[in-house]
């Protein structure tokens, strides 16, 4: 297992990562998997065998249950080098403080995160998603003070836009107060849109990358084809979206190509795809069962050459990748003149 330094932190975090969205199965999330504290327990250890050191959830997963089960799962795991990475943002409640990132909701969600996963402190605390509600002074400060209290070593944020991020990094900067050391962003060779802003503001801002649903929802795990499209995105569950099909497929099939070629699944191709691919520090990885995590798990060894690469760049470049086609030399300088081949066809 490679590790590598999260952003311009001293933490080193391991490729892949464990997600836990599966853990308990409750509500909506029946739809992704239905982990047991038993299963989980085997899941974490495999991971632990293998490496990992980072396990990834988040205070709304399960409403709370997959939290829980991590806590209940990881025993006394959790005083060696296993860290655990949470979020918050999302609504818990029906009441009218059950939600944003707020001072009271953040850290009376701190604190219930803390409850549930049996420990101290969290390693990685991250904003769910933007709040355009509550000031970012006033969220940013209540980071301020998780971290001053020893309750959160590092934060960070998830699915926020490239200005988002500018304007968090600002004022944590003119503040003196906690700077994000990494977002969690969407990133597959499905959807590559992480490459107008978000991957440049890493590499520039010094910020880690942490990567969900790197299989899009198990569409590009090698399960699925064109002739049989079943997903659990067919299931009422619509992350990530899918905006074009015949793209996926083709993706798809060369995916599965390079695999065969390589004697290993399509999931291993599709998770060192983005291992390669810049600021990325590690990709989380879920399950339902033990054979898909041992099989994502080998991914961590594996690396494509520079031909199977361009192969897959060239089926899974959308339309027009770098839509800010002015600034062309400083997405070469960033990225490479290789993905600097433009189809303006689209247009």
């Amino acid at each position: 297992m490679e590790y590598r330094t999260l952003g311009r932190s001293g933490l080193k975090v391991s490729t892949l990562t464990l997600g836990t969205m599966t853990f308990g199965g409750t509500g909506p999330f029946a739809a992704v998997g239905k982990t047991d504290v038993d299963e989980a327990r085997r899941m974490i250890d495999i991971c632990i065998d293998a490496g990992v050191n980072l396990i990834d959830t988040a205070n709304v997963y399960s409403n709370g249950l997959s939290e829980e089960i991590i806590g209940e799962a990881l025993g006394d795991k959790r005083k060696g080098d296993v860290m655990i990475a949470s979020k918050a943002r999302m609504r818990v409640g029906k009441g009218p403080n059950d939600e944003g990132l707020s001072r009271h909701h953040l850290i009376r969600e701190c604190e219930k995160s803390l409850a549930r996963l049996k420990t101290d402190v969290i390693d990685i605390y991250f904003l769910h998603e933007w709040d355009g509600v509550t000031p970012l002074e006033e969220t940013i400060a209540a980071l301020d003070t998780l971290v001053a209290h020893g309750k959160v070593r590092y934060v960070g944020c998830s699915n926020y836009s490239g200005w988002q991020v500018m304007k968090a990094l600002g004022i944590s900067d003119s503040r003196h107060q906690p700077r994000f050391v990494t977002q969690q962003i969407h990133y597959t060779l499905e959807a590559r849109e992480a490459e107008y802003e978000l991957l440049p503001i890493s590499v520039d801002q010094g910020l880690g990358v942490l990567v969900w649903s790197p299989l899009a929802g198990g569409l590009l795990s090698g399960k699925y084809h064109r002739d049989s499209p079943t997903a659990r995105q067919l299931a009422g569950w619509s992350e990530p979206p899918i905006r074009d099909e015949d793209r996926l497929w083709r993706i798809v099939e060369v995916l599965a190509d390079v695999a065969t070629q390589r004697g290993v699944s399509s999931a291993q191709v599709a998770l060192a795809w983005l291992l390669g691919r810049p600021a990325v520090s590690s990709l989380v990885i879920g399950a339902r069962n033990e054979a898909q995590l041992k099989d994502n798990l080998a991914a961590a060894n594996l690396v494509l050459t520079d031909d199977e690469r361009t192969r897959l760049d060239a089926v899974s470049r959308p339309p027009l990748l770098y839509p800010y086609w002015h600034q062309q030399l400083t997405a070469k300088d960033r990225f490479g003149a290789a993905d600097l081949v433009i189809d303006r066809s689209g247009v």
